[in-house]
């Protein structure tokens, strides 16, 4: 006979033993973690390679100086080499010291995983605890950028913490955090960090695919929807392919073509230079033309 009061089935809990694990990973990660002072915005940003800080580039000013600060209270003048808005990610060149490069895993966790996210406000450490409450494939940020995974997380986010480093249970860190729409916590995945950090350092920029067209969506005949060209560069490579004011794109390379998120969604980095062939109405006639995507001016 059982008694009721015996439970072998669950292992003991310590309490004080889980918040001096916590603790301890967060101690691990600090050192990784800078602040990120820029006009009157204050963040947090970590040290990816020697001598290159990645920050938010939402919380970054537009211009101004940026000053590192590290965990002894030291300072250090930033130079931006490089943001991209559409990913949320800017690189700083800076004199990072001893700081060692934070080991990045592509590792993704999944819903419900503990999480933490390590930041730093000026010098002092900061730190908040929750979980993974979504975890899921790659997705199109609002600006247009590439972002490896889906990552949400379940916890309450500092406007100094944004640019901090995400870490699962065992401490690795496996992104940077920012604010989603609605101030939700999101993660940019490590991949993308990767992908984009190299192309600033080398580049001092992200290329995007560039059409030289003002879309706008239109229903046309039979009750389909099509995308109007309502402007056209004279410079871009949409004038260059003969296109003109009141065509209407019904397909983008033999594929159905309703929306104008559609278009703009195929245009990253690695759209530079690739042929597309578009299916037109022009004056109730359909039209054929192939176009060269160029890489969208700087300014």
């Amino acid at each position: 006979m059982t008694n009721a009061n015996d439970d072998h089935s669950m292992p003991a809990f310590s309490l004080p033993a889980f918040s001096s694990a916590i603790s301890a990973l967060v101690s691990n990660a600090a050192p990784f973690v800078v602040g990120v002072v820029s006009d009157k915005s204050r963040a947090s940003g970590f040290v990816w390679k020697s001598g290159l800080v990645v920050t938010a580039d939402e919380a970054l000013a537009e211009e101004g100086d940026v000053t590192i600060v590290f965990g002894d209270g030291s300072r250090a003048k930033a130079e931006v080499a490089g943001r991209d808005p559409s990913t949320d990610i800017a690189l700083l060149r800076v004199d990072t010291r001893d700081a060692a490069p934070a080991p990045l895993t592509g590792l993704v966790p999944g819903v419900g995983a503990l999480t933490l996210v390590v930041s730093r406000s000026g010098a002092a450490s900061e730190a908040a605890l929750g979980i993974v409450s979504v975890a899921g494939g790659e997705w199109r940020s609002l600006r247009g950028g590439e972002i490896a995974a889906r990552i949400e997380l379940g916890l309450s986010l500092r406007a100094t913490s944004e640019g901090g480093l995400v870490i699962d249970a065992a401490g690795q860190a496996f992104g940077m955090a920012v604010f989603g729409p609605r101030r939700r916590a999101l993660v940019i995945p490590t991949a993308t960090i990767e992908r984009a950090a190299r192309l600033l350092e080398t580049h001092g920029r992200i290329p995007r695919g560039y059409l030289g067209l003002g879309l706008q969506r239109v229903k046309v005949d039979g009750g389909e929807f099509g995308v109007m060209i309502v402007s056209v560069d004279p410079k871009g490579p949409g004038a260059a392919a003969g296109l003109r004011q009141g065509d209407i794109v019904v397909a983008w390379n033999d594929a159905p073509l309703a929306r104008a998120r559609t278009i703009l969604s195929s245009l990253g980095s690695s759209s530079v230079g690739v042929s597309i062939k578009l299916s037109l109405m022009r004056a109730g006639e359909p039209v054929e033309s192939r176009l060269t995507i160029a890489e969208r001016p700087r300014d």
